[in-house]
């Protein structure tokens, strides 16, 4: 229809043109202006008609219509899927629903060792306090120091300047697990509260107490002790408040040590409590100051007399000291005795 209008305000045109010598009339005239606005008004609205692939896309089914939107969405999940994929792996190589499973695990671990364990050890000494946890997956053990809230381990790592300290922890494969906390050489500045915590939410805590003592040696029948020429010397050690065995004990007759002087009848007898020395027919050679010296341990002395059938010299002091003690209150009552004779007969006389 289009094509036809055009054709006819063309031929309109060439017959005005061939005519224009003569004038225009009233219907020519109107006729001319009524083409001209159908022209116009059919050109207006072939430019607002929809082109035709819009058309076609209004004549498809609607489920095609949201098809854009569905691709879209695949293309979010496929970006969902692919950030998950690249959150799988962590730093250990366990996947993500590993790390949850170990979360869950975490949740149910729980301390073996009986919370409040004391612990004694002696200074100079390796201390080991224990912290066994079943169930523990993939959650991390940390030691503290209560008194002064010190960070010393998490996990393997050492957090403290001080060498001392380590964990010496099992390896994961196994259920039930000791991440013992290490100390070397404890001093009495050790001695406290320590708190292992596990990672479970809200954290789980159990305390060991650990007490550092000071061993010492105790001879027994000191500080004297007096034997009779000839019989056996016998001198027993003990270690009070060790916790370990000493790895020697030595002996000494004032500056010499004879633990090795077999020949000369001398014999060391030890175990985990105690040392013995044992000397078969004591001279009065062995008189002197013994000393018992166990390794890590203070140190205990006794003085030895030996006696050649006399009473020791001490004892003799004492029986001289006792008599003079005697004679001078003898002598003290029968002064005052006599004073008061000699004033009972002034008192006669005067009478």
């Amino acid at each position: 229809m289009l094509a036809t209008l055009k054709r006819l305000v063309s031929a309109h045109r060439s017959r005005l043109s061939s005519k224009m010598t003569r004038p225009l009339g009233t219907g020519s005239a109107f006729l001319l202006l009524l083409l001209f606005h159908l022209s116009n008004q059919l050109f207006t609205n072939a430019s607002s008609l929809p082109s035709a692939d819009s058309s076609r896309n209004n004549l498809e089914p609607l489920s095609q219509q949201q098809q854009p939107a569905n691709k879209g969405s695949s293309l979010t999940s496929s970006n969902t899927k692919s950030s998950v994929t690249s959150a799988e792996l962590y730093g250990d190589g366990f996947s993500s629903s590993s790390a949850g499973a170990g979360a869950s695990g975490a949740l149910s671990a729980r301390f073996l060792t009986p919370n409040g364990t004391l612990i004694t050890a002696q200074r100079g000494t390796p201390a080991s306090l224990p912290c066994e946890v079943v169930s523990l997956g993939d959650g991390v053990v940390t030691w503290f120091r209560r008194k002064d809230f010190h960070l010393l381990t998490v996990g393997h790592a050492v957090y403290s300047s001080d060498e001392r300290f380590h964990v010496q922890g099992p390896m994961r494969s196994t259920q039930t697990q000791d991440w013992a906390l290490q100390i070397r050489f404890v001093q009495e500045r050790d001695s406290g509260l320590y708190e292992c915590q596990l990672s479970t939410h809200p954290p789980s805590s159990l305390f060991v107490e650990l007490v550092v003592v000071e061993a010492h040696a105790e001879i027994d029948g000191g500080p004297e002790k007096y034997v009779k020429s000839g019989s056996t010397l016998k001198l027993t050690c003990h270690l009070r408040q060790s916790s370990v065995t000493p790895d020697f004990v030595f002996w000494y007759q004032d500056e010499r040590m004879i633990n090795y002087e077999g020949a000369a009848g001398v014999k060391v007898i030890s175990d985990a409590a105690s040392s013995t020395l044992i000397i078969e027919r004591a001279q009065s050679v062995h008189s002197g100051n013994y000393s018992c010296v166990p390794y890590n341990v203070n140190p205990s002395s006794v003085i030895v007399h030996i006696l050649n059938g006399e009473k020791p010299a001490a004892m003799q002091h004492s029986s001289a000291a006792l008599h003079w003690y005697s004679v001078s209150v003898i002598f003290i009552v029968e002064c005052v005795f006599l004073k008061l004779n000699g004033v009972a007969g002034s008192l006669q006389e005067w009478l």
